[in-house]
């Protein structure tokens, strides 16, 4: 397995020297380019034909800093995602996260990794309501770290990062296309997040957990997603997995449903899973969704205790 990371800090520093003129083109050549089958894969032009066209700049620009914000202004930003130290942490909690399945049995058909982490856009809603930290590790392949570094984001990048690793298992031996529905998603966020502590602990558990309590959980959101499982269509079944507040900034129609109710439902749903059946969260984390949920069916009606 080789696992390479794509030092964005030193990136960054160049993109800072560059004149104004050429910073979107180098920015774009060393960022964005490494990540070429990703983009092919989501079907986001690498670069727009006509000016100001939708191309890979303007999608990662409204979750990260874009080329033109990268100034020496941001010398000290970037100075927090600098040390060896840290890129070595993250680059071994990618490792670990990946070759615990293989030491579980489980031959993961992807050998080669790209990882990298990116400094987020402060002025994104949907990150800051995050607490500063993101990820995406969708595609196989290829995993994203997105944070407002400080020092409360930057020790959680490696359950971040172990979290979008087990995305990247999944969708490994999972299918995704059209028919993928709700179902799907609360199962894979929550296989991820649980999968996360697993590997460095609870106190590292997400805010798109820990916000929710349990009265919010029993009497709001399970009731209601229950009945939605078979949703289809990424417009209609996001509201339910990320709440209102984000579905509005993705101008969707909101849905009554608070903040990242799908994933606070799915860590709770896997950890019923697995104590009822007796699964190991490797094995969980490659079996279908309709099977796991088809084994869930108390976990509705039953009073989820929410501890600490």
């Amino acid at each position: 397995m080789i696992i390479k990371a794509l030092r964005s800090d030193r990136i960054y520093r160049k993109v800072a020297l560059a004149s104004p003129e050429d910073k979107l083109e180098l920015f774009r050549n060393d960022m964005m380019a490494p990540f070429m089958k990703q983009w092919q894969i989501q079907q986001i032009p690498f670069k727009a034909e006509e000016e100001n066209g939708f191309d890979v700049i303007v999608f990662n620009s409204m979750m990260h800093r874009s080329p033109d914000q990268i100034t020496q202004q941001l010398s000290s930003e970037i100075e927090l995602i600098s040390s060896d130290s840290f890129w070595s942490e993250c680059e071994e909690a990618v490792r670990i996260s990946l070759q615990q399945f293989i030491e579980h049995g489980i031959n993961l058909p992807v050998s080669e990794y790209l990882f990298t982490l990116q400094l987020g856009n402060p002025q994104n809603r949907a990150l800051t309501i995050n607490e500063g930290y993101s990820g995406f590790g969708g595609i196989p392949g290829f995993i994203w770290g997105t944070l407002l570094p400080n020092e409360y984001t930057i020790p959680r990048m490696k359950a971040a990062l172990a979290h979008e690793c087990n995305h990247n298992v999944r969708y490994q031996f999972i299918q995704w296309d059209h028919t993928v529905n709700l179902g799907e998603l609360i199962v894979s966020e929550g296989l991820a997040e649980n999968y996360a502590t697993l590997m460095f602990g609870e106190e590292l558990l997400g805010p798109w957990v820990t916000k929710t309590d349990a009265e919010t959980l029993n009497k709001r959101i399970k009731p209601v997603l229950r009945e939605h499982l078979q949703l289809t269509g990424f417009d209609k079944f996001a509201p339910y997995l990320y709440g209102d507040e984000i579905a509005k900034l993705q101008n969707f129609e909101p849905v009554n449903m608070p903040y990242s109710a799908g994933y606070a439902c799915g860590y709770y749903l896997i950890q019923y899973y697995l104590k009822n059946t007796g699964k190991t969260i490797f094995e969980a984390t490659i079996t279908p969704a309709a099977q796991i949920l088809d084994e869930v069916e108390g976990f509705w009606d039953e009073e989820t205790i929410i501890s600490g």
